[in-house]
């Protein structure tokens, strides 16, 4: 066993060596020349003596690049940005019009190539470029960077999970650049392009670790580039923040997703919803005669009545087996005909999800999942208080209703459970005449044939 004074000094002398320049420590022995005192072998200084100077604070090409002819420094600077393979992925080499048949996605493709070109030319503030995957970011992302290297400036690329994996290597002491040295090549790079922003979510210490990273450039300016199939607006706080801030950051969608109709969590799939229709719904029962029959087909009226002109809620109340979750599917799948973006949940399979989501290593994130049921055209919550409830399970399905209560957004309610028994402020929002129809099923199981 060595002893821990020899170890220490063992890491110092790695961080010393792999620290002392980035770009020397990423390229083979063989090819390695003399580090450069004044840049340390990064190929560019920052302009910091003279305050009026127009460069100041500005990343300039060091005089030991200066020195260089074109090829040498085409060389360096490609080897530098990590291009590999993508080197021929160039605006020269764009298909003109992107590879949709849709004429908005070509419309959207065209307008984002300019601002990639202008962007190219003169690097300033965050460029986010987003759609689906395959419509060209990529492609777009490499050719700004090949731009740089064409005007001779400095410009590295990297996908986010590539990032992430140097970053925890780099705690090795057998890894070629320290965790210091790559952090800081990554923070200070003068042009940084961070490509596929969907794989950074993969563990807590990574999110934070490129958080740290994303909130330096943040707020030194400087320019960088982030492709992305989530859009901003459904990223984890901090990051999703940053993305969005219209005084630093241009954002242009290539090519928008299919929207998407129908979210499920639960049981109740598309295929489930498209049997739940009011057709198939009976509302006679198995024979019911009399008041029961009178208050099923009333239960059915006022669902259909509402389902085509939702407005604030419906609240179904009644026993299992009296037809809520038929009633409150069928106007799902009505409103999805109709074009709206509808949420169908389970509660007690969505408070489990909620919670699975909050987990900082699940691959959705909570506050994603949330504010997509927030949001939507209609919101289905069925087999409301058939779950065992922690405290904060309760405020979170609180919140969640009381938003849109608060914006009368159309939402329908089922529960097998009277107001009075369900938490207060709860059963206050259910049971509020001005913004909810309250209507009670009274018959017989329909499952049990009655």
């Amino acid at each position: 066993m060595r002893p821990l004074r020899e170890l220490l000094h063992a890491q110092r002398a790695t961080t010393a060596r792999t620290s002392a320049s980035s770009a020397a420590a990423s390229t083979p022995a063989a090819e390695r020349e003399p580090v450069c005192a004044e840049c340390g072998g990064a190929r560019f200084v920052r302009v910091t003596t003279d305050i009026d100077h127009p460069d100041f604070g500005r990343a300039v090409p060091c005089a030991c690049a200066r020195a260089e002819d074109d090829a040498e420094r085409r060389a360096r600077l490609l080897r530098y940005s990590r291009l590999g393979a993508l080197e021929r992925f160039t605006f020269e080499t764009l298909v003109p019009h992107g590879r949709s048949s849709d004429a908005r996605a070509r419309e959207r493709y065209v307008v984002a190539v300019e601002a990639a070109r202008r962007f190219a030319e003169a690097p300033e503030g965050w460029l986010v470029l987003g759609g689906v995957p395959g419509c060209g970011k990529t492609h777009l992302a490499a050719a700004i960077v090949n731009r740089a290297i064409e005007r001779g400036s400095p410009a590295l690329f990297f996908t986010v999970a590539d990032l992430l994996d140097r970053l925890r290597a780099s705690y090795d002491d057998e890894a070629e650049l320290a965790y210091d040295a790559l952090s800081e090549q990554v923070r200070a790079a003068p042009l940084l392009v961070l490509d596929d922003l969907d794989g950074y979510s993969e563990t807590a210490w990574a999110r934070e670790k490129f958080v740290q990273v994303v909130s330096h450039r943040f707020h030194a300016a400087l320019p960088t580039v982030f492709t992305t199939v989530t859009s901003p607006e459904e990223i984890e706080g901090r990051l999703g923040a940053r993305l969005g801030d219209p005084s630093l950051v241009q954002q242009f969608v290539l090519e928008e997703p299919p929207r998407q109709q129908f979210i499920a969590v639960g049981g109740m799939t598309q295929e489930r919803l498209d049997a739940f229709t009011f057709e198939t719904f009976r509302p006679a029962g198995h024979g019911l005669r009399g008041e029961d029959r009178r208050n099923l087909e009333s239960a059915f009226r006022l669902a259909r009545k509402w389902a085509d002109e939702p407005e604030g809620w419906l609240v179904l109340l009644g026993a299992n087996g009296t037809g809520k979750t038929h009633l409150a599917a069928a106007v799902a799948s009505h409103r999805v005909g109709a074009g709206d973006r509808v949420a169908f949940a389970t509660v007690p399979d969505l408070l489990d999800e909620l919670r699975a989501t909050f987990d900082p290593d699940s691959g959705e994130r909570f506050d994603t999942l949330f504010r997509r049921l927030r949001d939507v055209d209609l919101l289905i919550l069925d087999d409301l208080g058939a779950h065992q409830s922690s405290g904060w399970a309760q405020e979170k399905l609180y919140q969640l209703l009381n938003y849109r209560h608060l914006g009368r957004r159309p939402t329908v309610v089922t529960s097998d459970l009277e107001l009075t028994k369900l938490e207060p402020r709860i059963a206050s929002r259910l049971g509020d005449l001005q913004v909810a129809t309250v209507y009670e099923l009274r018959v017989p199981d329909y499952r049990m044939g009655s």
